[in-house]
């Protein structure tokens, strides 16, 4: 059955869409107290580099490898209310969903902060984002930096070459093979700088990986990824 709000302009589904919760229906807000309180969080023990659940230390995929991100975190599962708001923000063009899940985010900052000074989203390659109409990883960086006080840098990372979906490559070296090479720095606009590297949900970690070496071939000081979710 196709969503209502499918092909309308961003502005539209923001004026037509109603601000009912997504998981219990209450009118005012997308995701009510309530059903906020019950999303399905990504509990330690976590792998202290990729983030995957489970792992005290690093994981058997992290171990050995030079990896380029710092650390990835994520507060949610991708299951449940989770991946009903973000299916329809990333897919769907609700992009009103920015707001509440950048808050999600946030919230998680406020107990586990990262030492960064500017965040940055994961960038579309510049013909998916044309077919899209938006990135979802910006809105949630543009929503995400104002709550936290931080600039965000939307200049300085590009995607060079198009790539198959993460979610329809399968394993995990295959991932990360998919996006290797992926990712340019464009300018040294973040050099010397730690920063918050957001995109909305984490396969493996191949894509925030990747996107922080070119960060850091452009001079950044350190990269911490940040995702609403995981799939676990």
């Amino acid at each position: 059955m196709k969503l209502p709000w499918v092909g309308l302009p961003g502005k539209a589904v923001d004026f037509f869409f109603p601000a009912w919760c997504l998981g219990c229906g209450q009118e005012g807000t997308l995701l009510c107290p309530s059903c906020r309180s019950g999303l399905p969080r990504l509990l330690p023990p976590l792998c202290p580099r990729c983030g995957e659940p489970q792992a005290l230390e690093p994981c058997p995929f992290c171990r050995g490898r030079q990896l380029s991100i710092d650390s990835i975190r994520s507060p949610y599962r991708f299951e449940g209310l989770i991946r009903r708001a973000l299916i329809p923000f990333k897919y769907h063009n609700l992009r009103v969903l920015a707001a509440p899940l950048a808050r999600l985010m946030y919230d998680y900052l406020a107990s586990h902060p990262f030492p960064a000074d500017a965040v940055a989203p994961v960038p579309l390659h510049p013909s998916r984002q044309r077919r899209r109409g938006y990135n979802q990883a910006s809105l949630l960086a543009l929503e995400l930096g104002r709550l936290a006080g931080l600039p965000v840098v939307e200049t300085s990372l590009r995607r060079t070459r198009p790539t198959p979906l993460q979610a329809q490559v399968t394993g995990r070296e295959e991932r990360r093979r998919n996006v290797l090479g992926a990712f340019l720095s464009r300018d040294q606009s973040l050099k010397g700088k730690g920063v918050l590297l957001v995109d909305d949900i984490c396969t493996t970690g191949a894509t925030l990986d990747a996107a922080a070496q070119a960060l850091k071939a452009g001079g950044a000081h350190s990269v911490w990824g940040l995702t609403v979710a995981r799939e676990v």
